[in-house]
């Protein structure tokens, strides 16, 4: 018996390679992609409802089938705004409007995708919801968002394949 070779991907990805973006176009099908600044966790989910399948002929073991999937984003921002203006980040206030809405103006399209240019991109559009996170005089303004996915959730070519975005030159996320 051989020992097998280790593999050569030995670096740990950071959680923090993920950049969200929110499409503030008004015009259609030409989307204004925008940095959602201020993200402190990220959590993209796919989550499979399954359904029994089993027949007589799997001879006593059950059998599963996918028969839908159903997509998610739960992110934690850090709540921006301009030091000057006092006005909070448009993005992040696109959110909090949309999670507000109803009808087309509850939906949003996002995209997220690797900042280091890996072939891991997705892009659908969401419900939103907007929970600020409260707290003491000594904590920060932060705010849990989940984004739930209406619809697809579709690869997309990385837009930063053949170039990273990093947290210097993309603003960060």
């Amino acid at each position: 018996m051989s020992t097998p070779t280790p593999p050569a991907e030995t670096v740990t990805a950071l959680a923090r390679r993920y950049r969200l973006e929110l499409d503030m176009g008004t015009v259609p099908n030409t989307p204004v992609w925008t940095l959602v600044p201020g993200v402190t966790e990220f959590t993209p989910k796919v989550e499979p409802t399954q359904q029994e399948v089993t027949t007589y002929d799997a001879e006593g073991w059950s059998e599963q089938a996918v028969t839908m999937l159903a997509w998610s984003i739960e992110t934690t921002l850090a709540h921006r705004h301009h030091p000057t203006t006092g006005a909070f980040n448009a993005a992040q206030e696109a959110l909090r409007r949309a999670s507000r809405s109803f009808g087309e103006r509850s939906y949003v399209r996002v995209r997220y995708y690797d900042r280091n240019g890996a072939p891991d991109a997705q892009q659908g559009t969401a419900l939103v919801t907007w929970e600020p996170s409260g707290g003491g005089p000594e904590d920060v303004d932060t705010v849990k968002v989940t984004l739930t996915g209406s619809g697809p959730l579709v690869e997309i070519v990385n837009p930063a394949a053949g170039g990273a975005v990093t947290a210097k030159s993309g603003g960060g996320a």
